[in-house]
């Protein structure tokens, strides 16, 4: 049995992708615009994981209050872009990757 089929395995990574949704849409915002649900879609078809409409539009809210992304409606959905607020973010969270997986090594080496 493959380890990432492991059933607690399993139920990590989904949740660790949920915790960093903010960063994976943030770096998926750099390819172009994208609405709520296509940022459900881009979630579940990279990373196999299905994520309500509640937990996207939350996230993006937050992300557009916080100034990293910008809303705007276009006929009947809002569409968002990043802003260069959330480039700089992304950048300072791309730099700190390093350091972030070799704490998680550190946490789970006995």
């Amino acid at each position: 049995m493959s380890l990432l089929k492991n059933e607690p395995v399993e139920k990590l990574r989904k949740q660790i992708i949920k915790s960093v949704m903010d960063v994976l849409m943030l770096a998926e915002l750099r390819n172009g615009a994208m609405s709520g649900y296509d940022a459900i879609s881009f979630i579940h078809e990279k990373f196999g994981v299905l994520v309500s409409s509640g937990t996207v539009y939350s996230h993006l809210y937050a992300l557009e209050r916080d100034g990293l992304v910008k809303g705007d409606w276009e006929t009947k959905k809002r569409v968002y872009d990043i802003t260069e607020k959330g480039e700089k973010a992304l950048e300072t969270v791309a730099k700190a990757n390093m350091e972030l997986l070799n704490t998680l090594k550190h946490v789970l080496t006995p």
